[in-house]
């Protein structure tokens, strides 16, 4: 079993085609998720998954990582791993080429992240 807070907006891909998001909004979303990586990073965790689908929205529209079922605790600050994991269209480079990669990998789907969001 699972228990987790309920987040009633759903997913972030879902709530962004249910509703017309500002502008505004969507910088706001861009930095909560941003800042959430951080704090990841600064414990050393890659977070390997990171799309619409698995960003929460609560109900006061701030948002939440989910599923860190992929997430992993690297082994010091510039620590790597070489795992083939994480949806295609967000995989990093170094990832798809079998290179051993760390923190760069989030970045990376953190692009990706961003333009899908800001471009619908």
């Amino acid at each position: 079993y699972l228990v987790m807070e309920f987040m009633p907006g759903g997913d972030l891909l879902t709530y962004l085609m249910q509703r017309r998001v500002l502008p505004k909004t969507v910088v706001i979303y861009a930095a909560e998720v941003l800042l959430a990586l951080e704090y990841l990073h600064t414990h050393n965790i890659i977070y390997r998954d990171l799309k619409p689908e698995n960003v929460l929205v609560g109900p006061s529209g701030h948002l939440k990582l989910a599923d860190l079922g992929l997430a992993k605790l690297l082994k010091g600050e510039n620590g790597k791993t070489l795992t083939l994991c994480g949806t295609d269209s967000y995989l990093a480079p170094e990832m798809v080429m079998g290179k051993p990669y760390g923190k760069s990998v989030d970045v990376w789907a953190y692009g990706c992240f961003l333009f899908e969001l800001y471009a619908g």
